[in-house]
């Protein structure tokens, strides 16, 4: 189980022995789960009724209501909630009653800790299962639009992230968005922005954390006062009261030192900051978005970026998927740039050849989107009448060995019939940010499975 996606779940342990209540207690809250106590079956009850919870672990011989009478309850009042029932050996066909009933599963005393954390991950995979169908179901039940906010594409992975752009802009919740360089996590910040109404007005400023030198960033994020640092000959206002009821967007936060990374933090935790040689706290207002095109469990993992961070950072995740896994998108991609270029340009062009089109829609797109709009504004410059074709475009053998070198090999039907796999595998390891205990769980086997089959189609971590 990964510590990290279990602090999304929430566990009550039920059982009138301390020992065992406490001994749960501990073992799941070092996997990383919310986890709470009751004593009784009542008290759970009281407990649930505050804060309803994922996963029940209750014992069956409770004093006064039992567990059997807790478990109806819980399936009554809570159907979401799965239920694990302890009971000792000369209960077993209490324990059978108890899965007829509704119970995911049972236990027997003495407690095997291996036992039930494999319980516990059965449970975890059932529930992000249900979770998922229920967002493609949303996702299916909404009209597919084929644009948002100056975003282009109407393929099923930008759909999903209108989805969540369209769920967060009105909440105040920061935003983490991650996804290989030039796939639009810029246009996805000024589309969080320009889709809340109540800040669309207020400033919206971008920051390019990564092109600053740690002093300049400081300056350039919380201002400075007179006389902090050599050249600071009059006071400068920050960033952050600049965007004073906007949005401030934070790109590259990976770049952030740890001393910048703290202060970031007491922005988040308190809302507050200092400028630069002051002392005098100052409040931010500001909605605050990040982006990366590094994996920053990976830099959490090597000391490089704080985890209390990252949590803090990582309240709504947008992983924006490469151009290569959405090429749907490159033709309605490919006209808007196509349009723009020519009337910047006084030119006539209308549209591509079938030829150009089927070499861009078999390219890899390494540069994605950017990388597309490059090769459009190059090929529009170039071309010599109303239709772009393939000698219009500046460079284009690199589109044409790649190309070639595919219809170059003729594929077995084992390789064809497995190709499929292989590009949900990754479509999959792309969606869960590479994270291979999220994307065995998604795709339904163990991690040994899923790395087998990695290993197998030479599926290697984009993110290494």
């Amino acid at each position: 189980m990964d510590k990290r996606d279990n602090q999304n779940y929430s566990m009550l342990i039920v059982d009138d022995e301390p020992l065992i209540r406490e001994s749960l207690f501990e073992i799941f809250k070092i996997e990383g789960f919310r986890v709470q106590m009751a004593s009784t079956a009542e008290e759970a009850l009281i407990l649930m009724e505050k804060n309803p919870v994922h996963i029940v672990i209750t014992d069956l011989k409770l004093p006064n209501m039992s567990g059997l009478e807790l478990l109806q309850q819980v399936k009554k009042d809570y159907e979401q909630a799965e239920v694990i029932v302890i009971t000792g050996y000369g209960s077993i066909e209490t324990a059978v009653e108890a899965m007829k009933i509704g119970a995911f599963e049972y236990i027997t005393k003495p407690i095997n800790d291996s036992e039930i954390k494999l319980i516990i991950a059965n449970i975890v995979q059932k529930i992000r299962l249900i979770e998922e169908n229920t967002a493609l179901k949303g996702l299916i039940a909404k009209d597919r639009r084929q644009s948002f906010a100056g975003m282009i594409g109407s393929s099923e992975r930008m759909q999903s992230v209108y989805n969540i752009i369209d769920s967060v802009a009105s909440t105040n919740a920061t935003i983490l968005i991650t996804g290989e360089s030039g796939t639009g996590k810029g246009m996805v910040a000024k589309a969080v922005h320009q889709s809340d109404e109540r800040r669309r007005k207020r400033p919206f400023v971008e920051i390019s954390c990564g092109a600053l030198s740690e002093t300049l960033l400081e300056s350039e994020l919380f201002g400075h006062v007179k006389g902090a640092f050599t050249g600071a000959i009059k006071d400068k206002e920050g960033r952050f009261e600049y965007a004073k009821g906007g949005t401030i967007f934070l790109d590259e936060i990976d770049a952030f030192s740890p001393s910048l990374q703290v202060k970031l933090l007491k922005v988040l935790q308190d809302g507050l900051f200092e400028r630069v040689g002051e002392n005098v706290s100052r409040k931010a207002d500001a909605r605050i978005i990040v982006a990366t095109n590094q994996q920053l469990t990976k830099l959490v993992d090597e000391g490089e970026f704080r985890e209390d961070l990252y949590y803090r950072i990582n309240v709504i995740a947008i992983q924006m998927p490469p151009l290569r896994d959405r090429r749907d998108d490159i033709k309605p991609l490919a006209d808007h740039f196509l349009e723009m270029f020519s009337r910047a340009n006084n030119k006539t062009v209308k549209e591509m050849s079938d030829e150009v089109l089927a070499l861009f829609k078999s390219y890899s797109w390494p540069g994605n989107i950017r990388e597309l709009e490059n090769a459009i504004e190059g090929a529009v410059i170039m071309a010599k009448g109303d239709v772009i074709q393939l000698s219009d475009i500046p460079n284009s053998t690199k589109f044409e060995e790649e190309d070639g070198s595919k219809s170059a090999e003729i594929k077995s039907l084992k390789q064809v019939t497995e190709q499929p796999e292989r590009d949900h595998i990754i479509s999959v390891l792309n969606d869960c940010n590479w994270n291979r205990n999220k994307a065995a769980a998604a795709l339904g086997v163990n991690r040994t499975t899923l790395y087998n089959k990695m290993k197998k189609y030479n599926i290697l971590d984009a993110k290494k």
